[in-house]
C-alpha cells in the first residue's frame, strides 16, 4: 500500500488519501462581496473530480476588514453560507472532504478602510499603517472567528483550518517582530499566544467536536523572530488544546527574500511531528509522487499538501499515483481516459 494513498481520520472525519489542496488566495469575489462565483466553483470541483483527498478553500475573512485583498472570499456574515454551502454540496459528490481556512490578514489587509494589528507598525512602505487593536477590538476579532466557525459548520464544511501564518493578524501575535505589545497579549511567548488561544476555545464553542487545523510559519527567517523552540512551545500548546495538525508552512512575518527548494519547509515540519507528537501537514514545493511518498513513509508528516502544483494540474493525484506505481480509481465519466 502507498501511504500517499491510504486513508486517514481526524474526530471522526475520514479522509480518502493524504493529499490536501493548500488554501491559496484566488482574487475572484467581483463584487467585493466576499461571496463564491462559477469560477470558484469550477477552480475547488475540478480538483475534487482530480481525486484530491481534502479541499481547502483560500483564506476566507471572518472581517471585511480583514481581507488580503477586496476580491477575497468571507464569512462575516449569514449571506456568505449558501454560496459555500453549495461548493461543499458539489465537491463531496466526487469523494473528497472540505476545508476553510478562516483568515483575518491584519497589518497585510489591503482595503480601503481602517485596517488592524496588534502594533501599529506598516509591513513595508507599501502598506498602510495598521490601527493598534485595542481588547475591545481583540475581543471582537475573536468573536467573528466564533462566528465563522458557527457559519463554517452551517454550510457543511468538515474541517477548520485557522491562518496563522504568512504574518497575518494571528501570525503577528505569535510574532516578537511584530508584536510589540506591554499588556497581556504582548512580550512573553504565553502573553503572546494569548490571542490564539482564545480564538480556539471560541471556535470550538461552536465547531464542537469536529477537526480543526493550523497553519503556522514555523520559521520566520530572522534572528529577532520566534525560535524552533518557541514553535515547539505553541505546538505543545495547540495538542493541549485538541488542535489536531499544524500545517507546517514559513515566511511571510516580516519583508525577507528566501530562496525555496523542493521541500524546504519539511525539516521543521518533520521536527515538529517527532519532538512534539502532533499530526503535521508539509508543504512548500513538493512536486511529486516518489517525493510525497518519501515524507509520509518516513514519517515527517501525515498529510501532503499541495499548492502551486495543482493550479498546473487539477489531476495531479492520478499522475502522483502512476509515479510511484499504484493505481486510483478514476471518475467514472473519465476511466476511459485515465486507463
Amino acid at each position: 500500500m502507498r501511504k500517499l494513498f491510504s486513508t486517514i481520520e481526524f474526530k471522526g472525519v475520514s479522509l480518502k488519501n493524504r493529499i490536501v489542496m493548500s488554501p491559496m488566495c484566488m482574487y475572484s469575489c467581483e463584487q467585493r462581496d466576499g461571496k463564491i462565483t462559477p469560477f470558484h466553483m469550477t477552480h475547488y470541483v475540478s480538483r475534487a473530480v482530480g481525486q484530491v483527498g481534502l479541499i481547502i478553500t483560500e483564506a476566507t475573512a471572518v472581517q471585511p476588514e480583514g481581507r488580503i485583498s477586496p476580491q477575497d472570499l468571507g464569512i462575516w456574515n449569514d449571506g456568505h453560507v449558501e454560496g459555500l454551502k453549495k461548493l461543499n454540496e458539489q465537491i463531496h459528490t466526487y469523494g473528497a472532504k472540505t476545508g476553510i481556512q478562516l483568515a483575518h490578514a491584519g497589518r497585510k489587509a489591503e482595503v480601503d478602510s481602517d485596517i488592524y494589528a496588534p502594533s501599529p507598525l506598516a509591513f513595508d512602505e507599501s502598506y498602510k499603517t495598521p490601527v493598534e487593536m485595542t481588547t475591545g477590538d481583540i475581543e471582537n476579532t475573536v468573536e467573528a472567528f466564533k462566528n465563522g466557525a458557527r457559519r463554517a459548520r452551517q454550510a457543511n464544511f468538515d474541517i477548520i483550518e485557522l491562518h496563522g501564518a504568512h504574518g497575518y493578524l494571528i501570525s503577528q501575535f505569535l510574532s516578537p517582530l511584530t508584536n510589540k505589545r506591554t499588556d497581556a497579549y504582548g512580550g512573553n511567548r504565553e502573553n503572546r499566544f494569548r490571542f490564539l488561544r482564545e480564538i480556539i476555545a471560541a471556535v470550538y464553542s461552536e465547531w464542537g467536536e469536529r477537526p480543526l487545523f493550523i497553519r503556522l510559519s514555523t520559521d520566520e527567517y530572522h534572528e529577532a523572530g520566534n525560535t524552533l523552540e518557541d514553535y515547539l512551545y505553541f505546538a505543545n500548546q495547540l495538542k493541549a488544546l485538541g488542535v489536531d495538525l499544524i500545517d507546517c508552512s514559513s515566511g511571510g512575518v516580516v519583508p525577507i527574500s528566501i530562496k525555496p527548494y523542493p521541500g524546504y519547509q519539511v525539516k521543521r515540519c518533520e521536527t515538529i511531528k517527532k519532538e512534539t507528537s502532533i499530526a503535521t501537514g508539509a508543504v512548500g514545493l513538493i512536486i511529486n509522487g516518489p517525493q510525497a511518498e518519501e515524507i509520509l513513509q518516513n514519517e515527517r508528516a501525515d498529510l501532503i499538501f499541495i499548492g502551486r502544483t495543482l493550479l498546473r494540474n487539477p489531476y495531479w493525484a492520478r499522475v502522483a499515483a502512476e509515479e510511484i506505481r499504484y493505481q486510483i480509481e478514476a471518475p467514472k465519466q473519465y476511466i476511459r481516459g485515465w486507463k
